[in-house]
């Protein structure tokens, strides 16, 4: 008999479910909700957000924003300067960074005003990135996978994206710690994301199959794919149940089947995907 297992860990994170459950408790406003950039990284909660009059405004379209206008600040957060100029344009801007995400932003503001070059281990183009190293004039040094491919600075303050792994971080820090005279490191992986990686690590060596759910642009549902790549050969990247459809018939082939997702992913979208296993 076939057996379906679902992660201990899998799903909204607390900032997501927060950022979420804030923008669809909002009563009527007078004006647009907004939110700048998507809220969060996955297409079917974007899609539901729409459909309650709460709809993405994208840098292109800024300037379009008018004192009635309610703004939501995206769970990956903004530069110091954007959250400066949104205030300057309406006064009703509910911000809705991760609470985790906030503390990066100070801390990199803290030593960065201390002297301290901060380095910053996550994807450079990602939003939650782009944010904090806008706490600190946008002067980070950006390390990919763990990686140094930058002069390290005798004086250093090194965070991570929320969504990082903690072999990446590992792997930086290591390297830092051989070089720079003065180093501050503070490990900012989030415990959402630790909690998934792990229960997701160990169910991916236990089963035939692997069905990763979520945003194909969200940072930590890739990082969960590839993590079940590396330790099981049948892996499955899919969105929703809707995307899952394509792969059932292989799936069939597979006695032990294992179900992981993002951060992003709601319940919702979690349960169709399994019912249809």
């Amino acid at each position: 008999m076939r057996e379906i297992i679902l992660a201990d860990h899998a799903g909204f994170c607390f900032g997501v479910q927060r950022a979420v459950t804030n923008a669809l408790d909002m009563k009527n406003p007078k004006g647009r909700v907004l939110t700048f950039g998507e809220l969060i990284h996955n297409s079917d909660v974007v899609k539901k957000l729409e459909q309650s009059g709460i709809h993405a405004i994208s840098e292109e379209n800024f300037g379009s924003v008018t004192k009635d206008d309610t703004i939501l600040i995206r769970s990956h957060g903004v530069t110091k300067a954007k959250l400066e100029e949104l205030g300057t344009m309406t006064d009703k801007v509910l911000n809705l960074t991760c609470p985790y995400v906030t503390n990066i932003q100070r801390k990199v503001s803290e030593y960065h005003a201390k002297g301290y070059r901060i380095i910053i281990l996550g994807d450079a183009s990602h939003p939650e990135v782009i944010g904090i190293n806008g706490w600190c004039g946008n002067s980070a040094l950006i390390s990919k996978g763990g990686d140094v491919d930058f002069t390290i600075p005798a004086k250093c303050c090194v965070v991570a994206q929320t969504t990082e792994k903690q072999s990446n971080w590992e792997k930086l820090i290591g390297t830092l710690a051989t070089r720079a005279k003065e180093m501050v490191a503070i490990n900012t992986i989030c415990a959402a994301t630790e909690q998934r990686q792990t229960s997701t690590t160990k169910l991916s060596r236990e089963v035939d199959a692997m069905v990763v759910i979520g945003g194909k642009h969200s940072s930590n549902t890739t990082k969960l794919y590839e993590i079940c790549k590396t330790n099981c050969k049948h892996t499955f990247f899919v969105e929703n149940a809707e995307e899952l459809k394509q792969y059932i018939e292989e799936l069939k082939g597979y006695e032990k089947i294992g179900v992981t997702a993002g951060a992003s992913t709601p319940d919702w979208i979690i349960k169709e995907a399994i019912e249809l296993l």
